[in-house]
């Protein structure tokens, strides 16, 4: 491969990885990253959603909401405790 599109390799593979990584269970999870290029949520309640769940129908919004939340408080009192 040439240099310059093996830069270009680099570079696409690099801007991927912003975009989205894979779990523990084997899914790809969409990064904020993604759904700001993307310009709209999609009603799917993603887990980076930077769109505050504006498509995604109640009762699931609240839900998700909600578990967004709890999230935030766990991370903030296990940061505490490091």
């Amino acid at each position: 491969m040439s240099n310059h599109k093996q830069e270009n390799h680099q570079e696409n593979k690099k801007e991927d990885q912003e975009e989205y990584y894979i779990d523990e269970r084997g899914r790809w999870v969409f990064t904020a990253v993604y759904h700001q290029k993307r310009g709209y949520c999609c009603g799917e309640a993603c887990k980076h959603c930077p769109y505050d769940y504006e498509s995604v129908p109640e009762p699931i919004k609240t839900r998700v909401s909600l578990l967004r939340e709890l999230n935030k408080t766990k991370n903030a009192v296990h940061s505490k405790d490091k």
